[in-house]
């Protein structure tokens, strides 16, 4: 049975010191682990790096309330993977289609860069999440931190199956793994990644699974 961190959580020492100050500088936000968004029954799932200070830090809903956000929910509603209008708040009436949206790391990291004894700590509640769901046939990595997170969790060696942007990894007997530039501000602002590039990753997606 798949179960998220509890709120309290202090597998990850700075991430909890974090957090703690963030509850005492800002008590009305959420500032907890942030669980995954959508159903375990999705045959896609989305997995991003963290919870952004501002963002799902604040909301408690993974990339909700900050750019990266703005984008990903977007770009999901043109291809039908979410219905609704996306307020930008975790109660605006979203809901995801056929897909599931969690993090590599579950709590918000300093300067949002997780060091990797917290991925790895994170990573067995990644892969309980990945095994506890049936239909899976997709996964889209967003950024390298994420993929690597990802082959951890399912037990594949990073050296086989390299990240590259628009790249689509076929492992054995797994669902199919999907790789985007992450969808962050900084990375559309210098053109790394731009709103059709990332719109040209869903609809590749959305031909794999038949949609």
């Amino acid at each position: 049975m798949f179960a998220e961190p509890e709120y309290t959580c202090g597998i990850c020492l700075r991430l909890k010191a974090f957090r703690d100050d963030n509850i005492r500088a800002h008590p009305d936000w959420y500032n907890g682990p942030v669980s995954a968004f959508g159903n375990l029954d999705a045959r896609l799932l989305i997995v991003g790096l963290a919870p952004g200070l501002k963002g799902a830090n604040l909301t408690g809903r993974p990339f909700t309330g900050d750019y990266a956000g703005d984008l990903l929910y977007a770009t999901l509603s043109q291809h039908g993977f979410a219905r609704g209008e996306y307020g930008k708040t975790r109660d605006d009436g979203l809901t995801l289609v056929d897909c599931r949206i969690t993090n590599a790391v579950r709590c918000v990291p300093p300067q949002n860069k997780p060091v990797g004894a917290e991925t790895a700590n994170c990573n067995a509640f990644l892969a309980r999440e990945i095994a506890a769901m049936p239909r899976l046939e997709a996964i889209l990595t967003l950024g390298t931190l994420s993929h690597g997170a990802v082959l951890s969790a399912i037990g594949l060696k990073k050296s086989a199956f390299k990240f590259g942007h628009e790249a689509c990894h076929l492992p054995e007997g797994g669902p199919a793994i999907f790789n985007s530039y992450h969808c962050s501000r900084y990375n559309t602002n210098t053109g790394r990644l731009t709103e059709q590039m990332f719109s040209d990753v869903f609809a590749k997606i959305s031909d794999f699974l038949g949609r």
